[in-house]
């Protein structure tokens, strides 16, 4: 653009500059110099004055704490760019340096009077959208490009190299964030108390942690105060175990492994502790299978407070409600936004679903609890699961990190602190029944239905011998000789081309347990195809027609009756023998919808003519309450215990006004009687670590590998 004085120069000779002209133009390329007061510099040392006046008159806002972060930010980032400047002189760069550092002074007398900021100075330290926004400001401010990562919030990394292109933020999630521009993290409750001492800091401490639940000992149960009302504030009448965890979370304890035996009403537990610790917004992460059932508990113990639902990319979600929930299937797509969105508290369900950390619903349940407590200091943690152990004591181990009791490698601060108190290291008698304790205060919460609802009928489980002479029995029990043999082979061979000369008198047992892995890792030489799996498969057919005629006659004598299978293929078979016999049922499957899946349940539950409800495992293994009944048939076993204790669970619960009983169809002379008895033995597991029993614990190994180990076992004992 042309200068004024040259518009309105029309032609001829330009007239001679006058002293005040010169004076302008050389004024002018003065200001094309670096000035004090240009660039980011200035702008961070008014920042960095206002906080230090806020800070000495001992009155620092939220809005001050976000300045102060973003300022040491700015600095950090500055002070990066000018030593990597190759353009500018020594000089300049050395004045720019000490600039900074002046504002850097400023900062750490500020921290010294107000020691809480020192945390805003970690790398760790989350940076909140208005501190983002604040950042945005100043770079403009200071007459800077603003580069596009610090226009949006970049996605965190994602868990096990999924793709970020599946994560979505709902629009009414975006809708929040917008009305609440200055949502910063919570810091108005103090950190952790580090250990007085590090007596322990060299010592290998997780190991020690979870064996010490294998010993044994008094039942695992925090000290839980004495409730003062069993009433909520909606009129409802809760049980007295049920309102002691709601006022241990009303007294300040922010941490519960929720472990009460299933039936005991956990869902109302976790939603009134919530409501008791104000962990609003209230995040609760679920399986898919019970999202509609927790929705609805919320509507009746929590009225007051909104309940939001999420389902796939969530574009029904409701952004402001207090309670959101998700199913583990669709973590992956909202993980991004889950983080940042500011929960007060987050209650995973059914937590051994997290046991596996290599898993990516583990990782992401893991991330989210990190980011949660990145901003909020203290919230509200609750791990809910009648089963925390289903097959070692290491299931433990994701389900506590979630808690925030340990990390990868060592406790936290306070479980540190807590084993630091007891003067004991590993190497002492006293350490594991001190370092027990020690965890369960930090949260365990673990209570009995024969201990805490008298009320509720006992329960038994009765074994229900089939014969299989048939064709396909006949087939199944050809399969299994031909299994057994396989094994035999493989233990001769691995016998015969042994090259360490050791030699042992009998069965050696530790070679059987060798080839009864290798049998279960390599199928390769089965021309067949046929192994533990398709057989217990195909027992489950074999023995669907019968297990279907025994819940029909049941129906008939003693009225509903729960018929829980692990296949479709033996469920259909049920459900076309009830048909023949003109018996109404309904069924629960996992390709329901949850409208279809609510409609079956209420039917069973409220239509006297309804007298059997099919039900799978996998589908409805959690989450149900179906105590109009008080006879089960397990048509096909479960792999583990607790699964099949979740099942039978469903009509062993609070209201249950009968003796409960779970027929477990067996078939005779199979596989099946081995698995049955593997999965017994395996019980007291839980019972040992959780419930202080005398039990021993059976061996952790799966139960796959345990029933080829008793085959192989069995036919060696044949041959002598």
């Amino acid at each position: 653009m042309a200068r004024r004085g040259q518009r309105r120069q029309t032609g001829g000779t330009r007239p001679a500059q006058s002293n005040r002209q010169r004076g302008n133009q050389n004024g002018n390329q003065r200001r094309k110099r670096p000035l004090d007061n240009e660039g980011i510099i200035p702008v961070l040392a008014r920042a960095v004055r206002e906080v230090e006046i806020a800070v000495q008159k001992g009155a620092v806002q939220r809005p001050d704490r976000t300045k102060f972060q973003v300022v040491a930010l700015l600095v950090r980032e500055e002070r990066a760019r000018i030593k990597a400047d190759t353009e500018t002189t020594e000089a300049k760069r050395a004045d720019e340096l000490k600039r900074l550092d002046g504002i850097a002074t400023i900062l750490a007398k500020t921290t010294a009077r107000d020691t809480s900021l020192l945390e805003l100075l970690t790398e760790e330290s989350e940076v909140s959208d208005a501190a983002r926004a604040l950042k945005r400001e100043m770079l403009e401010a200071a007459g800077l490009d603003v580069p596009p990562e610090e226009v949006a919030t970049p996605e965190p990394a994602v868990a096990n190299g999924s793709h970020s292109e599946r994560r979505v933020v709902p629009q009414s999630v975006i809708s929040r964030q917008l009305s609440n521009p200055f949502l910063v993290p919570d810091f108005s409750v103090p950190a952790p108390v580090s250990p007085k001492t590090h007596r322990l800091a060299s010592w290998e401490l997780l190991g020690p942690l979870f064996r010490s639940f294998e010993y044994g000992g008094a039942s695992s149960c925090m000290e839980l105060p004495e409730p003062t009302t069993l009433m909520t504030p909606g009129g409802k009448e809760l049980m007295h175990h049920q309102a002691e965890v709601v006022a241990a979370a009303a007294e300040g304890h922010r941490t519960f492994l929720l472990a009460d035996e299933p039936g005991l009403g956990k869902t109302a537990q976790a939603l009134l502790a919530a409501r008791a610790a104000e962990a609003y917004p209230l995040l609760v992460v679920v399986p898919s299978v019970v999202k509609t059932n927790w929705a609805r508990e919320a509507d009746i113990w929590t009225p007051q407070r909104p309940v939001t639902v999420i389902h796939g990319d969530g574009d029904s979600v409701d952004g402001f409600a207090d309670i959101v929930i998700i199913n583990y299937e669709v973590l992956d797509r909202h993980v991004g936004w889950l983080g940042n969105f500011g929960f007060r508290g987050m209650v995973i369900d059914e937590a051994h679903f997290i046991k596996n950390k290599s898993s990516q619903r583990s990782q992401h349940a893991l991330e989210i609890a990190d980011r949660i407590r990145a901003r909020t200091p203290r919230p509200l943690m609750m791990a809910l699961t009648g089963t925390p152990l289903i097959n070692d004591i290491e299931d433990f181990r994701a389900i506590w990190q979630f808690l925030g009791w340990i990390d990868d490698k060592k406790p936290r601060p306070e479980l540190m602190a807590a084993l630091e108190e007891t003067g004991l290291s590993p190497v002492d008698a006293g350490f594991y029944s001190a370092a027990r304790a020690a965890v369960i205060e930090q949260g365990i919460v673990r209570r009995r239905k024969v201990d805490v609802a008298s009320d509720i009928p006992a329960r038994r489980v009765a074994d229900l011998p089939v014969e299989l002479d048939d064709a396909l029995g006949r087939s199944i029990r050809d399969s299994e000789r031909k299994l057994a043999k396989r094994l035999l082979k493989r233990y001769q061979t691995a016998l015969e081309t042994r090259t360490s000369g050791v030699t042992v008198e009998g069965i050696d047992h530790e070679l059987v347990r060798r080839v009864a892995t290798w049998e279960r890792e390599d199928n390769s030489d089965n021309a067949s195809g046929e192994n533990v799996f398709t057989m217990m498969r195909r027992i489950g057919q074999a023995k669907a027609g019968l297990a279907a005629d025994y819940a029909a006659q049941l129906a008939r004598n003693v009225g509903k009756v729960v018929f829980f299978a692990k296949h479709i293929d033996v469920m259909d078979v049920a459900q076309e023998t009830f048909a023949k016999r003109e018996i109404r049922y309904s069924s629960i499957r996992g390709d329901q919808t949850p409208r279809e899946r609510q409609k079956n349940i209420d039917a069973f539950i409220n239509d006297p003519g309804v007298e059997i409800v099919v039900c799978s495992l996998t589908a409805a293994g959690v989450g149900l309450n179906l105590q109009v009944a008080s006879n089960m048939v397990l048509a096909e076993l479960s792999w583990t215990d607790a699964e099949q204790t979740q099942a039978i669970d469903r009509i062993h619960r609070i209201g249950q006004a009968e003796p409960v009983t779970a027929w477990r169809i067996i078939a005779s002379q199979t596989l099946d009687t081995k698995i049955a008895e593997l999965i017994d033995s395996k019980a007291g597991l839980a019972a040992r670590a959780l419930d202080g029993s005398d039990e021993e614990i059976a061996d952790s190994a799966d139960v796959q590998l345990e029933a080829l180990v008793a085959l192989l076992t069995d036919e060696l004992e044949r041959l002598g």
